[in-house]
């Protein structure tokens, strides 16, 4: 790169998804700015949930750190992939599958997001600045970005050699080139939230809930009722994250704040309380009901996309490929996203950014495509919506046969997605 100018990335949008691309862009020899609205990181935010990060997304986190240590530091083991079905009557629970190889770590999501974070140059990320629109030169070798900043109402430009939208599923970015896509909803909600048991590991409620649960630490928990299904899992420094998702008409959301999170009162949070009572054990509803500030996100995916670029425009994450979380693939696909659009550019080398960017949607698509099917598809197993041959799955009235589709292997390329010819 001596002697000549450095090519540059503008990134819109500084989650997981744009501060992975900004460490595989720079690991490749770019200059990357990040466009964040959010006025300041959200260090170590109570709010946000659990994510699940499989090995090879790991693998590139680690190569992008200093200190590739910290992420284990910060992320407790999900060696098993347990299915359990629960009777609402009787409020008993049994085994469906177990898989004691299952690989993953669990973290917080802005435990993640500090982590990528401080591993950045300071400068590299602009808080508070809010993406307002794009323009491509006539030669389509350079865009233009507009941006108002925040707490001063200026509007800035920014020019680069590429715009990577990590915008989100709402995406406003993908809009101007597909304004038809409409998410699609997945017919279910989920409540999540996560307990802070810290100074209250003797209490009764995780005294009895580690009993229920007793891989608690290492095991992630499916539990499976008529129409209905929850996760549970731990996190570092003992919080315990859980997620229940329930079949629904779909609510009214105000999509062009770019937010799936539904807000919610204190009769809605207790008639939930009330609901868990009736389906899950005691010791899952009494954890539900002590957890503070609870939230819903409303499930929405979209058909793959066949194309994720246009000229020097590229999607990245969520806005590449709107998902269901039952695969845990959101974050993995971010960060799996940013790894191969890197080795593809360093790959490729600035002068032939289209042939880098071509081969970033070539490889990523085959991979995304299916896992995204694979996704929707298991959320409606486990919701006993009907599945393509019209039949609705409950666990009370199945077989081994049918609990084999549970299993989070069963997700194409879980052992390894494709990459290009360069290696970690």
């Amino acid at each position: 790169m001596e002697g000549m100018k450095m090519p540059k990335a503008v990134i819109v949008g500084g989650s997981i998804a744009g501060l992975s691309c900004a460490h595989a862009l720079r690991l490749a020899g770019w200059e990357a700015v990040v466009l964040e609205k959010s006025g300041e990181p959200p260090n170590k935010s109570p709010t946000g949930a659990g994510l699940g990060l499989d090995p090879t997304a790991r693998q590139f986190i680690e190569s992008w750190i200093n200190q590739p240590e910290l992420l284990d530091h910060l992320t407790l083991p999900l060696s098993i992939d347990q299915n359990e079905a629960t009777d609402p009557e009787k409020k008993v629970s049994w085994t469906l599958t177990r898989d004691e190889d299952f690989g993953f770590r669990a973290a917080h999501w802005a435990d993640l997001h500090g982590l990528l974070h401080a591993a950045l140059p300071p400068e590299t990320i602009k808080w508070g600045h809010l993406f307002l629109s794009f323009a491509l030169s006539d030669d389509r070798s350079e865009v233009s970005v507009k941006a108002q900043v925040l707490h001063t109402g200026d509007t800035v430009e920014i020019s680069g050699n590429l715009l990577v939208a990590a915008d989100g599923c709402l995406s406003s970015i993908r809009q101007t080139f597909l304004p038809e896509l409409k998410l699609r909803y997945s017919g279910y909600c989920a409540w999540r939230g996560i307990l802070d048991f810290s100074g209250q590991e003797d209490s009764e409620t995780i005294i009895e809930i580690k009993k229920a649960y007793p891989d608690l630490g290492k095991c992630l928990y499916f539990d499976l009722s008529s129409g209905t299904h929850s996760v549970l899992y731990e996190l570092l420094n003992k919080r315990l994250n859980w997620i229940w998702y329930i079949n629904q008409p779909e609510p009214e959301l105000k999509l062009q704040k770019n937010s799936v999170t539904m807000k919610v009162n204190r009769e809605m949070i207790e008639k939930m309380h009330q609901e868990a009572e009736k389906v899950w054990r005691p010791e899952l509803a009494r954890l539900m009901k002590e957890t503070s500030d609870p939230f819903i996100n409303v499930i929405y995916d979209a058909d793959p996309l066949e194309k994720i670029f246009w000229d020097n425009v590229v999607l990245v994450g969520d806005a590449a490929h709107p998902t269901t979380p039952h695969g845990l693939r959101s974050t993995n696909m971010s960060i799996l996203d940013s790894a191969v659009l890197g080795i593809c550019l360093r790959k490729w080398g600035s002068e032939n950014l289209r042939s880098g960017i071509e081969e970033y949607q070539k490889v990523r698509i085959q991979a995304t495509l299916k896992q995204v099917l694979h996704s929707r598809k298991l959320g409606r197993l486990k919701q006993g919506l009907p599945l393509d041959n019209g039949k609705n799955f409950d666990p009370r009235k199945s077989g081994p046969k049918e609990w084999e589709e549970l299993k989070q292997k069963n997700m194409p390329f879980f052992n390894g997605v494709p990459l290009p010819d360069y290696s970690v």
